[in-house]
């Protein structure tokens, strides 16, 4: 109960910042990043006709690191019918730590560092996690402040989805 009462004082703390995030119904910005894993590039256009979750997060963010094996699953479940995850690194010691996190954890999806380009694109990230939705035609249709519960996420995710 105080887990929830924190996740929810940081979310409303999040949205009282003024911050400049990213609104719904914006085109997601154009990237291309090398993976955490094996420095592949990551391009946004690798992402086309997909529904896409774009997670901002730290190695040393408990409540991030409690989202990982529900974004593991699903991107498991979900992966065939045209979803991914895409988990963004806001780490400022280097890929090292992030790459062992995804090792460690077996994360199935890609992992990138982000870089001032993608974080401006973003709206600017005040605070982690951070995660965005967005649709196959590649505009942004949700914005989670802080810890997402993992029934919201994937009802959220399996509507747009089914969306054309």
């Amino acid at each position: 109960m105080i887990r929830i009462k924190m996740v929810a004082l940081a979310a409303l703390l999040l949205l009282l910042s003024g911050s400049a995030t990213l609104a719904a119904d914006k085109a997601m910005p154009t990237f291309s990043l090398p993976s955490v894993a094996d420095a592949k590039k990551v391009n946004s256009d690798d992402f086309k006709n997909k529904v896409l979750l774009v997670s901002f997060f730290a190695t040393w963010c408990p409540p991030c690191r409690e989202e990982i094996p529900d974004f593991i699953t699903l991107q498991t479940e979900l992966g065939s019918k045209g979803f991914s995850v895409l988990g963004v690194s806001v780490d400022e010691g280097g890929v090292e730590s992030v790459k062992q996190l995804v090792e460690q954890t077996k994360i199935n999806y890609p992992v990138v560092m982000a870089d001032e380009d993608l974080l401006t694109g973003f709206g600017g990230i005040s605070g982690v996690p951070t995660s965005f939705l967005v649709n196959k035609k590649g505009n942004v249709v949700k914005f989670y402040p802080g810890y997402v519960p993992h029934d919201t996420l994937r009802n959220d995710i399996e509507q747009v989805v089914k969306e054309n």
